[in-house]
């Protein structure tokens, strides 16, 4: 659905929950792996990043809430910035 539609305000709050919980998921990955990193983990959080960076711009696509946007976005950056860090330190 494109920007603007108000029929899309449930599939707006719905995109950004899916972006939520997939940053979520990554977030719960990388801590795991700072416990126990393995290249296998490490390739599992890369694939769990990818999602979530689809899923962030997927809820762009059809959001209008850009405060909701800024967070998420925010948050992806972060959980970035903490894969990166655990790459650097374990390969």
């Amino acid at each position: 659905m494109k920007k603007g539609n108000n029929i899309s305000s449930l599939q707006d709050q719905n995109q950004l929950a899916q972006a939520q919980q997939s940053i979520l998921h990554l977030q719960r990955a990388i801590n795991q792996a700072k416990s126990h990193p393995n290249e296998e983990i490490i390739g599992q959080i890369q694939q769990t990043l990818e999602r979530a960076e689809r899923s962030v711009a997927q809820a762009a696509n059809v959001t209008d809430n850009q405060n909701a946007m800024d967070l998420v976005q925010s948050e992806l950056e972060q959980q970035k910035q903490a894969y990166q860090e655990l790459t650097d330190h374990n390969l």
